[in-house]
């Protein structure tokens, strides 16, 4: 199957009854593990890295092994640039190969997001690549660091943006938040139904770790066709590393690379069954 267009995958999600899990990964043994998941299921995937992650996983050095990785896959796979801020990485990106770069533009104001937006486009066009964009501020940042409020993405906003970007996927703020949640997440479904009735793009939901299957199962059938989770992969990775220095009086350096790919698997296994359908 190998490497194909988020927007390819988008579509026929779109079409369907489920979702595609962008999953975020760090190193080379989440990779493995990511792929392993979907494989094993025989389901679509999206790997992605954030640029706020790149000063942890350089991305002329954790690139090539996505791509690589989504071309010798027994499914088809995405590769994908999320919350690119800067046009040097997003072109960094699109040169390596990635189908897909999303800018993010949640904290201008509309008019540059959208100005700022079409030009990430006419650049993506060049490499046959597709846009993820945002508006409304999803809550939290991408790397944990910040406490930024959320703005819940008004219905006018997302059809303007829409109207003029004809961007290929638009995330959206309705209640959800990066990381941790601090209290239960209040998704707010009728305005995910009204922003889905406006525009005729797949939507994408942000901080995904944290939602409840059911939570989810509700997005997929009211438009959200990509939904993104790092948090709690990285913390599952964490746990079953901790759980394996706990139980053993040593660990050589390949018991922990297999542990690591274990618990991203693990993680990942659990959500595409989530989103496989909303049924």
């Amino acid at each position: 199957m190998s490497l194909v267009s988020m927007k390819e995958l988008l579509k026929k999600a779109d079409k369907s009854d489920y979702g595609i899990g962008a999953f975020s990964i760090a190193n080379m043994e989440m990779i493995m593990g990511t792929v392993k998941a979907a494989e094993q299921l025989n389901f679509p995937i999206i790997l992605q890295i954030a640029e706020v992650r790149l000063k942890h996983s350089p991305l002329n050095l954790i690139g090539p092994v996505m791509i690589e990785a989504a071309k010798n896959a027994k499914v088809p796979v995405a590769v994908h640039l999320d919350h690119g801020v800067s046009i040097e990485t997003i072109k960094q990106a699109l040169d390596l190969g990635f189908t897909s770069v999303m800018f993010d533009g949640s904290h201008l104001p509309l008019d540059e997001n959208i100005e700022k937006t079409n030009k990430v486009l006419e650049l993506a066009k060049k490499y046959d690549a597709c846009v993820e964009a945002e508006i409304g501020r999803v809550g939290g940042s991408e790397d944990g660091s910040e406490d930024i409020n959320m703005l819940i993405t008004r219905v006018e906003d997302a059809e303007r943006f829409y109207e003029e970007t004809k961007v290929d996927a638009l995330a959206v703020a309705i209640g959800n938040a990066h990381g941790v949640y601090k209290e239960t997440p209040n998704l707010q479904f009728e305005r995910l139904k009204e922003i889905n009735n406006a525009v005729e793009i797949p939507l994408v939901l942000h901080g995904g770790s944290g939602i409840k299957p059911e939570e989810f199962k509700k997005c997929i059938k009211y438009g959200i066709k990509k939904i993104n989770i790092a948090t709690s992969t990285l913390n599952n990775v964490v746990t079953r590393v901790d759980e394996l220095l706990e139980n053993s009086h040593s660990v050589d350096y390949f018991t922990y690379h297999n542990k690591v790919i274990e618990a991203a698997y693990e993680n990942v296994k659990n959500h595409i069954n989530i989103f496989k359908s909303y049924k």
